[in-house]
């Protein structure tokens, strides 16, 4: 790693300078979807209204609607806001990649020329493992947790849903799986400076499966255990999975 001779001063204005750049895309982006937050919010119900059912044989995927509460308001700017959360965590998303972009041209100069080619595979792959978490979120987590909170010993209950806290629950969870499923990449990327190891990383297995729960208890909008647990074990899957790509990173620089 090459060794940045730039003073404390110059490393803070590059720091500010890419934080402006991310802050303008996420803000060109927001005046954008801000235009659709309402088909946005539309797309948000699938989980309360409608669930993903896998199945054997043809079809292999199908959309089960179900019955669901109404969603209401209780304030008069709960809708407005949530309009607005809406389009600021869409926005975050389609900024992905300029985000992602910018962290690596931060951290760019205290690599080597060869590991500066990495920068394409480094922002497709963030962007890509993010969707790939937070869809499974949407179609698969989100649905069975709403059916699952929604229908535990409710039999006496009528449920009303406030819209603010519902997409309060979804937008939080999403965002979390997408962070989550970040998590080989950040394996990979530490084996191949040397910071870990796949001999420590499966010796420390226990002590991330621990982590795993407690990330999930942070992380998850709901204290209950159940929630927690469906966020603890795709954290641990992908423990293992940064296990196996780090054995052939760790591999490949020995070789090198």
């Amino acid at each position: 790693m090459e060794e940045s001779k730039l003073p404390l001063t110059e490393h803070l204005s590059e720091l500010r300078k890419r934080i402006i750049i991310s802050l303008i895309s996420l803000l060109v982006a927001f005046v954008f979807v801000f235009n659709y937050s309402e088909n946005i919010f539309g797309l948000l119900t699938f989980p309360l209204k409608s669930e993903l059912k896998l199945s054997s044989g043809s079809p292999y995927f199908q959309i089960i609607e179900k019955v669901s509460p109404p969603l209401v308001f209780f304030a008069v700017g709960e809708a407005f806001w949530m309009h607005m959360k809406i389009s600021f965590v869409a926005a975050l998303i389609i900024s992905l990649p300029v985000i992602f972009y910018q962290i690596w041209r931060f951290i760019s100069p205290g690599l080597l020329s060869k590991e500066k080619k990495y920068l394409l595979p480094f922002v497709l792959f963030a962007t890509v493992l993010f969707l790939i978490g937070a869809s499974f979120c949407f179609l698969v987590v989100l649905p069975f947790a709403i059916s699952f909170l929604l229908g535990y010993k409710t039999a006496n209950f009528t449920a009303m849903l406030s819209v603010e806290k519902y997409i309060d629950f979804c937008l939080k969870f999403i965002l979390a799986f997408g962070a989550v499923f970040e998590l080989p990449l950040a394996i990979i990327f530490l084996a191949r400076f040397g910071i870990v190891s796949p001999k420590s990383l499966s010796k420390n297995r226990k002590y991330a499966v621990l982590f795993a729960f407690i990330a999930a208890a942070i992380l998850t909008p709901t204290p209950d255990v159940f929630n927690q647990t469906l966020m603890a074990v795709p954290i641990i899957i992908l423990y293992e999975v940064g296990i196996i790509l780090s054995r052939f990173i760790y591999r490949k620089k020995n070789n090198a």
